[in-house]
C-alpha cells in the first residue's frame, strides 16, 4: 500500500511538473495586413526602373507584360503581382519590398491567343487587394 502510495504520488509529481502543450484550436496569427501604399502600371518594359509603354491595351504580339509597382511604407513586407486571363489565375509572383519607397516588377509572357479581358492585381502576405489594374490583350 504504501508503494502504491508513493508510485502514484511520483507520477502526479512528474506529470505536474512536464510542460504543458498547446491544446488550443485557434489558427496561427494571420500575417498582418500592409500598410504600403501602392502605385502600379501594366507597361511593354522597364528601363533604369521607369516603366516604359504603359497603357490599358496592347495588341496581341504583345509578346510578354511588366506589372511595374511603386511602394511607399512597406519596407520588410511581402507583396504578390497575381496575374488573371479573363477569371483564371495565370500567375502569382512574390515580391520583397526592401525600402520606401522601393520600385518593383513581374513580368508574364501573354501568348498571342490569349487576348481579351486581363488583371493583375497587388496583394500583400495576408492576402489584402491593395492595387487592381484591368487591360486587354488583342
Amino acid at each position: 500500500m504504501i508503494v502504491t502510495r508513493l508510485t502514484l504520488a511520483l507520477i502526479t509529481a512528474t506529470v505536474a511538473a512536464l510542460p504543458l502543450s498547446a491544446q488550443d484550436s485557434a489558427a496561427a496569427p494571420a500575417a498582418a495586413m500592409s500598410t504600403a501604399s501602392v502605385e502600379a502600371v501594366v507597361a511593354r518594359s522597364v528601363l533604369d526602373r521607369a516603366p516604359q509603354d504603359t497603357g490599358t491595351a496592347f495588341p496581341p504580339d504583345v509578346g510578354s507584360l511588366v506589372l511595374w509597382t511603386r511602394v511607399t511604407d512597406g519596407a520588410g513586407q511581402t507583396l504578390h503581382h497575381v496575374w488573371y486571363h479573363g477569371d483564371t489565375e495565370v500567375g502569382d509572383i512574390e515580391l520583397q519590398v526592401g525600402g520606401s519607397p522601393w520600385r518593383t516588377w513581374s513580368r508574364k509572357t501573354v501568348p498571342a491567343e490569349w487576348t481579351g479581358a486581363w488583371h493583375v492585381e497587388v496583394r500583400d502576405a495576408a492576402g489584402t487587394l491593395l492595387k487592381r489594374i484591368d487591360f486587354t490583350v488583342g
